[in-house]
């Protein structure tokens, strides 16, 4: 089983900035992709920003040059940079990682997919 713990999300005021962290935990061999998706009320759950092991990103229009994703290999951790944030922000923001599963040493075992428990993200003056 893979954890993934979310934090970072809060109340900010419109044109401020907040920063997520995700980490990872568990029987990992490797990870492929880490991101971020958010759900807001009413509305159906969509992709945020995503980055590959092979360094790729890729980010929903309308968070191009507001938010930045990152990780961190070592640490199985995946950040969001949120700046410039605007009220359609808001919402429940929810980590996604893949990769596979660890078995005895240097052993890959099959495919995990895995999504946190959510952060609320609140942009409100």
């Amino acid at each position: 089983q893979v954890r993934l713990v979310e934090s970072g999300g809060g109340l900010v005021q419109p044109g401020g900035s907040l920063r997520l962290s995700c980490a990872a935990s568990g029987s990992i061999f490797s990870i492929n992709v880490m991101g971020w998706h958010r759900q807001a009320p009413g509305k159906q759950r969509e992709l945020v920003a995503v980055t590959t092991s092979g360094g790729s990103t890729n980010y929903a229009d309308s968070v191009k040059g507001r938010f930045t994703i990152s990780r961190d290999n070592a640490k199985n951790t995946v950040y969001l940079e949120m700046n410039s944030l605007k009220f359609e922000d808001t919402a429940v923001y929810y980590c996604y990682t893949d990769g596979f599963y660890r078995g005895p040493p240097g052993v890959r075992l099959g495919p995990f997919d895995s999504w946190g428990q959510g952060t609320q993200v609140t942009v409100s003056s």
